[in-house]
């Protein structure tokens, strides 16, 4: 690409792409029934096939290890090849056909087989959407664009939840199993309605103008992406919040499956709806203070949002806690689906290795949400459920903590990039 093009300007001021923006929003709609597989019925479908609960903890354990291992190396390939329309075709297909196998086929080995594909095509999708993203819009759109993205991302799940809850009761579960393959249906369609010709490769992995005849950085391995201290602080901000987040929705489930006073899928059911119809609003108010504070106050907003979280879980009992509970769930996490990319991005801004940073910073937070639920357990089962809570609210502190001690370096890279070199 020559440094006068007006491709090379992607990075300085958003693009006029507006069919495959467009299509992205869609993209993202669709492929939020898609990238994370069967999610909650996927235990209801395999007790039905006479799973016992350890079985089903272990598959959906092994699942989610593979993915988290292989969201580095995901992200590098992300920064590495051109063809990433073609990374999230294949990561949708693949889900589709490893669970329409498990539903004709639930021995052992089908199963795991089918978690460790849908953990892999997850880890796929997340570096590759956020390279589209920043190969469509540049740099200058990328806080409007994420909000976007993360609206429709949660209003497809909002939808996908409610329709296959619908669809589950009156059909059965194998319905819910025909509406992720029309999702993804969907999702194929959206994508190929976003031009090649739109998307400018360099940019999208975190460069700007790149001279012709420029030798391109090579993806990255995991010991130059912890060269950056900021990248690090965020990863390990995001592990602590992960680390008192994962487990707080299924505790507070637990509890009231102990008290017997709710329908218990019915409970769960309704505190996804909550969640994904208040992080709508959040993505898009994410994206406004991103482009007006930047995504400093972003981040801030959302790690507040989980120590409040965890004081009302802790000191009020009651089923109809899970109003405030959800509510700030959907207010953290719809802030965090902005600032997690657009902070990477801004950091790691002209190093051309954006989406294996981001990446690597998915896999650290992983393991914070590997760990919360046994955390978690471990205090509820020793000392009950309201010091449980307001335990995990204590790592959201840390983290909070963490983040406005390191702001000012962060905020210095996030203004003038991090160099890896």
């Amino acid at each position: 690409m020559s440094a006068s093009s007006p491709a090379a300007d992607v990075a300085l001021s958003p693009r006029t792409v507006g069919a495959s923006v467009a299509a992205l929003a869609g993209l993202n709609f669709f492929l939020a029934d898609v990238r994370d597989g069967l999610g909650p019925f996927l235990g209801v479908f395999l007790v039905e096939q006479g799973w016992k609960a350890d079985s089903i903890g272990l598959v959906m354990m092994v699942g989610g290890l593979a993915g988290m291992v292989a969201t580095t190396p995901l992200g590098m390939l992300a920064d590495a090849v051109r063809s990433k329309r073609a990374v999230v075709a294949v990561s949708a297909v693949l889900v589709v056909v490893a669970t329409l196998a498990l539903l004709l086929y639930p021995s052992g080995p089908v199963v795991t087989l089918a978690q460790i594909a849908t953990g892999l095509t997850g880890a796929a999708i997340g570096p590759a959407i956020a390279g589209l993203t920043l190969g469509l819009v540049g740099q200058a759109g990328l806080a409007a664009q994420l909000g976007r993205n993360e609206a429709w991302n949660h209003a497809g799940n909002f939808a996908a939840a409610g329709l296959a809850g619908l669809f589950g009761y009156f059909y059965g579960l194998t319905a819910v199993f025909v509406l992720m393959s029309l999702m993804a249906v969907g999702s194929l369609a959206m994508l190929a309605r976003i031009r090649p010709q739109d998307i400018d490769h360099d940019v999208a992995r975190g460069l700007e103008a790149v001279p012709e005849g420029a030798v391109h950085p090579e993806p990255p391995s995991l010991t130059v992406l912890l060269r950056s201290v900021p990248l690090r602080v965020l990863a390990v901000t995001l592990l602590l919040f992960h680390l008192g987040n994962a487990a707080m929705l299924p505790l507070l489930s637990q509890q009231v499956a102990s008290a017997g006073s709710f329908d218990p899928a019915a409970y769960a059911a309704g505190t996804v709806l909550i969640a994904q119809l208040t992080m709508v609003p959040m993505a898009l108010l994410a994206s406004r203070l991103a482009q007006t504070r930047g995504y400093g106050l972003v981040m801030v907003l959302a790690l507040v949002a989980l120590p409040l979280r965890g004081l009302v879980a802790g000191f009020f009992d009651h089923p109809l806690t899970v109003l405030p509970v959800q509510i700030l769930d959907g207010v953290g996490a719809g802030l965090l689906g902005v600032a997690t990319p657009g902070i990477v991005a801004r950091i790691l801004r002209g190093t051309g290795h954006v989406n294996a940073g981001l990446g690597a910073v998915m896999t650290v937070q992983g393991i914070g949400a590997a760990l919360s639920p046994g955390v978690a357990g471990l205090v509820a089962a020793r000392l009950g459920y309201a010091p449980a809570f307001l335990s995990l609210g204590g790592f959201a502190l840390l983290a909070l903590a963490l983040w406005l001690v390191a702001l000012p370096r962060t905020a210095s890279a996030m203004n003038g990039g991090e160099s890896l070199r």
